[in-house]
């Protein structure tokens, strides 16, 4: 049995702040199931220690981590939870803060993340065959784990979840954090400056990415954020697997968040869409189709589009609810949106996770339109709840939503091609005239309900790399 060591700075349920979390915290079961035995490690948070979870660890190592020309004190905290050995790398001047990233010293902190698990991997009597990291806040140790190689024989993987995101720091870092040769600086270094993802595509095995569409987008000057020419160089070894969807948490016949259970029929569902048009003082008419936007409002999810048309959508008989937020012009759009069309739009800025599987299950419509999505989680938890996406065909979105087509009754949602606004408002339109059809309706949910984006058929393609 393959034993892998999968690095990730944030893994559910433990901490989130995106899908990187979900990824980390589903995908080690899913694995198991393929006989590939997965540890995590992660850094203890301060938030992880607030939620109760500390009572629960046990302390495996205490040693130095050297960062630079420092040694900084590191103690490693174990805990198994759902079959899996979590790992916590705790060090309080690092990680005993408030959130996550944003911090003027977050290469530091990231450099000391990836140096403490190449350590540990050295102390720890287990043996790990595949060190498989992911985003570039472990970028480094991909990069340490392929020089230094912990294990004979270890092979590194890495995982591009959103390649806009690449932890770029001041070269002068390089002598001041990494425990390297300046022989190794090239492989570090882009434009001028240290940039841990490039890293990790430089040094790893493999590297994956989240849809087998962003793989090949992420090779363009549009989409690859400056590093598709270092990506160009590895594109033998570069693969896209689609991430998949925890389907035992979010699984509408037993969600504890919704109104009335249900599977498969629409006549459950829309008893969820009833409770959501009483509770937002909507009128209450199941002949109105209620559309969703659960999202950051941030202009890579494709707002700019609705600004331009959704004035004039909601002038048909239609309802609109929206959770989320982000740039404050985006907030302030959808205020005004809801002050516009009292009765038919309803906005919470903020996040609620019941909230949102409310808006997942009453909603018969989910609109997503990015401009890129590595792969999206939105799309999925929609058509898991009957919800019809209609997105854009862009990265994960592509590959997931199935274009319906009414003459043969087959398609999982709606898309368009173009990043244009009338697009969208034709898809929008078009969906109105499904709504309208109980024929159309019955074969979308009937397919919706067929779909399967569980992690089964990714843990086996994973399952595949780590054997390669």
């Amino acid at each position: 049995m393959k034993h892998v060591l999968f690095a990730a700075s944030e893994c559910t349920p433990f901490i989130k702040s995106g899908g990187l979390a979900d990824v980390a915290g589903s995908l080690p079961q899913a694995l198991a199931e393929q006989e590939v035995e997965v540890s995590v490690i992660l850094p203890l948070y301060k938030e992880i220690i607030e939620s109760g979870y500390r009572p629960d660890m046990e302390e495996v190592f205490v040693f130095s981590t050297p960062v630079g020309w420092r040694n900084q004190y590191t103690r490693i905290l174990k805990r198994r939870d759902r079959g899996v050995d979590y790992y916590f790398v705790d060090n309080e001047y690092y990680f005993n803060r408030d959130g996550l990233y944003g911090y003027v010293d977050d290469g530091e902190r990231f450099i000391f993340f990836s140096n403490a698990i190449i350590e540990f991997m050295y102390r720890t009597e287990e043996h790990f065959d595949v060190l498989h990291c992911h985003d570039w806040q472990t970028g480094a140790a991909v990069a340490i784990g392929s020089i230094k190689r912990p294990h004979p024989g270890m092979k590194t993987v890495y995982t591009i979840h959103n390649i806009k995101y690449q932890g770029w720091f001041e070269h002068s870092g390089f002598g001041e954090m990494l425990d390297l040769g300046m022989e190794h600086f090239a492989g570090f270094e882009w434009h001028g400056m240290m940039n841990m993802m490039k890293a990790a595509i430089y040094h790893a095995d493999i590297i994956t990415t989240v849809s087998e569409t962003y793989a090949d987008e992420i090779l363009t000057p549009f989409f690859g954020e400056g590093l598709e020419p270092v990506l160009a160089d590895r594109r033998g070894d570069l693969y896209g697997i689609l991430n998949g969807l925890d389907t035992k948490d979010y699984d509408p016949l037993s969600d504890p968040a919704l109104s009335q259970q249900f599977k498969s029929s629409r006549a459950d569902k829309l008893a969820n869409k009833t409770a959501m048009q009483e509770a937002l003082g909507f009128k209450v008419d199941e002949r109105i189709p209620m559309y969703g936007v659960v999202t950051r409002l941030v202009a890579q999810k494709g707002l700019d589009l609705i600004r331009h048309i959704m004035h004039e959508f909601l002038e048909s008989d239609v309802q609109l609810v929206v959770l989320g937020s982000g740039d404050a012009e985006y907030e302030e759009y959808f205020r005004l949106l809801e002050a516009h069309f009292p009765g038919k739009v309803h906005v919470t800025l903020g996040f609620s996770e019941p909230f949102a599987r409310r808006i997942y299950a009453s909603g018969d419509f989910f609109i997503m339109p990015s401009l890129f999505e590595p792969c999206g989680l939105g799309q999925l938890i929609a058509i898991r709840y009957l919800s019809a996406p209609i997105v854009r065909e862009t990265g994960g979105l592509k590959d997931t939503v199935i274009p319906y087509d009414e003459y043969d009754h087959t398609g999982n949602g709606l898309s368009f091609a173009n990043y244009n606004a009338h697009e969208l408002l034709d898809r929008l339109k078009y969906s109105l005239k499904l709504y309208r059809s109980l024929e159309h309706m019955d074969a979308l949910c009937r397919n919706m309900a067929a779909s399967d984006y569980s992690w089964t058929a990714s843990a086996q393609q994973y399952a595949a790399l780590y054997d390669k």
